[in-house]
């Protein structure tokens, strides 16, 4: 699933790869790390879909305030910017019907 993408870690703290997987497909993330950068790193660039028309979202403002980046991590409904990534992450792509409709 990786992609050639533009963002990149400026410094990372911490280089230990965790696996982890983004709708069944595995991927290696920087463990304690920020979960939206590291899946925009990783080319993931479709976090959810909108409950009117379906069409797809990302990341917008990265600090907790929009929303946007709203997925499943192991069954409960997170915004990745405010999540840490951890090791064995089960992460699915926000869609209604699938558990929360927000």
């Amino acid at each position: 699933m990786k992609i050639a993408s533009d963002f990149r870690a400026l410094e990372p703290s911490d280089t230990t790869q965790v696996a982890v997987r983004f709708n069944d497909a595995p991927l290696k993330l920087t463990k304690g790390e920020n979960l939206a950068a590291q899946l925009l790193a990783a080319g993931v660039l479709q976090f959810r879909k909108t409950a009117v028309s379906g069409k797809p979202r990302s990341p917008y403002c990265m600090m907790g305030a929009c929303f946007e980046c709203l997925v499943f991590v192991n069954g409960t409904a997170r915004q990745a910017c405010m999540t840490e990534v951890t090791e064995g992450m089960e992460i699915v792509m926000h869609t209604v019907g699938n558990g929360d409709d927000a």
